[in-house]
């Protein structure tokens, strides 16, 4: 089963932050995303305008809300920054590639 396809699951905090061999076999599901300092995943959507960067913005919170996983989100004139992490294990989990998959989905 694809990413796009699972759903996340919610952390206790007692789980420790994935590693980098266990994290590249997801990064490769996910083309653009880019992993920071080992910790978090981002990546930026251009667009041509204001509104289509807000809408797809909008499509994430909802993704977001279903999931109980929130990126964090910068919106700009033609362009969507996401960033994701797993806040209680200051890391990268599971859930962060399963939401990076959905949220490059509803981008399409």
């Amino acid at each position: 089963m694809n990413l796009a396809d699972r759903s996340c699951v919610p952390c206790r905090g007692d789980i420790a932050p994935l590693t980098r061999e266990q994290f590249e076999p997801m990064l490769e599901e996910i083309p653009g995303w880019n992993v920071i300092d080992d910790r978090k995943l981002s990546k930026s959507y251009r667009f041509a305008n204001f509104a289509s960067a807000m809408k797809l913005a909008n499509q994430i919170a909802e993704l977001a809300e279903c999931e109980g996983h929130h990126p964090d989100l910068l919106v700009r004139w033609g362009e969507l920054m996401v960033c994701l992490w797993t806040h209680k294990i200051d890391g990268l989990s599971e859930s962060d590639f399963i939401l990076a998959a959905k949220i490059d989905r509803a981008a399409e």
